[in-house]
């Protein structure tokens, strides 16, 4: 198949990321790929796997901005010069776009959906899911059905998948696990709380802030670490500031590598508002980290309460304090949590699976 992988940017995140693995999963089973996006942080790399990377302008947040419009031709062109089969939109600009375009060359178009959205006038007149929707947990899947009355049969739950060799308890030797630390400003021989995800209010780590504070009261010597970047993190600096713990908390930017911060951790922590699923989570789980996370969204079908990690109502923060000092005072409990997270990485939530899903909803549409 030659297929078209749609989406705003190519920035390091959540749908970034995706995009680049699922680009080079589609190619590692002998499709033709290519992705159209405004670039970002992720270009090299994926060029670098093999995939064609198209520039268009097309970095916007609103799907009625001229930028949809003027990118219409400029994509149709690439679909007919490139005899693209299948159109796959990833943001809800590109699925606007995938629409029109699809309109314009005939050519079919599915979309995965990341997350929750609000129910606002334009989607529910102009929906745009495409011929297949792709939800990324069966959560999603219901909100699509009883939020924007998307029929079931029209959608596919294909879960996240990561890379399972890329992730492992034995991947970094104990001095390099010495220097990470020293690398992010963290005290040799004490215990690492931490979290990945964007730094904005719907992640929730002002909760786990607060538990910080509350954590600290048991067990002095702890640390958070929170890895990411985005609107909320001024006002992050500043409540650790204001509850006057600057100097047990750190922040650090993204990385392509998640593995590294994420093997000097002994509990990952994931206080999310909402959320479709979690590929932060999938990350840490392949590490063998147990996790402490809210039950909202998709959450539970990853974190399983008191088999590979706790489940807790989302902002409260005495609850995340409490789960998480659970797994610092028992190691034991904390080893045999993150071993069965691993099982689970590696059995459910691979790669390979995810491919081989969406590969299928691929074919189903081409045959119809």
């Amino acid at each position: 198949m030659r297929i078209l992988l749609l989406t705003t940017h190519l920035n390091l995140g959540g749908i970034g990321v995706y995009v680049l693995s699922l680009a080079k999963g589609l190619l590692q089973k002998g499709h033709q790929v290519f992705v159209v996006s405004s670039g970002g942080d992720l270009v090299a790399l994926l060029e670098s796997f093999g995939v064609n990377h198209l520039a268009v302008d097309i970095k916007t947040k609103s799907e009625i901005s001229p930028k949809v419009i003027l990118a219409r031709k400029q994509i149709a062109r690439i679909i007919k010069g490139k005899n693209i089969d299948i159109i796959h939109a990833h943001t809800r600009v590109t699925q606007v776009l995938a629409h029109l375009v699809s309109k314009k060359t005939g050519v079919p178009y599915v979309t995965t959906c990341h997350g929750f959205f609000k129910r606002r006038m334009f989607r529910r007149i102009f929906p745009c899911w495409g011929s297949r929707s792709i939800a990324i947990s069966e959560a999603v899947r219901e909100h699509l059905v009883n939020d924007f009355g998307v029929r079931k049969e029209n959608i596919a739950v294909v879960h996240n998948g990561v890379e399972i060799e890329k992730f492992s308890p034995d991947k970094f030797s104990q001095p390099q696990k010495d220097e990470l630390r020293r690398n992010y400003g963290l005290k040799s021989g004490r215990p690492v709380i931490g979290t990945v995800a964007r730094l904005s209010s719907v992640k929730g780590q002002r909760y786990l802030i607060l538990a910080m504070k509350r954590i600290l009261k048991d067990n002095p010597a702890a640390q958070l670490l929170l890895v990411g970047d985005g609107p909320e993190k001024d006002r992050l600096v500043q409540q650790v500031e204001e509850l006057g713990i600057e100097d047990k908390v750190f922040f650090v930017p993204p990385t392509l590598d998640i593995s590294a911060p994420l093997s000097i951790m002994e509990v990952f922590v994931f206080p999310s508002l909402l959320e479709g699923l979690g590929l932060a989570i999938i990350e840490a789980q392949a590490m063998g980290l147990p996790v402490v996370a809210t039950d909202v969204g998709g959450i539970y079908t990853l974190v399983k309460d008191g088999v590979n990690g706790f489940l807790v109502h989302p902002k409260e923060p005495d609850a995340l304090a409490e789960a998480i000092l659970k797994l610092l005072r028992d190691k034991k409990l904390a080893e045999r949590f993150g071993a069965q997270a691993r099982i689970q990485a590696g059995r459910k939530f691979n790669l390979k699976q995810m491919v081989e899903g969406i590969e299928r909803v691929y074919r189903e549409i081409l045959k119809q």
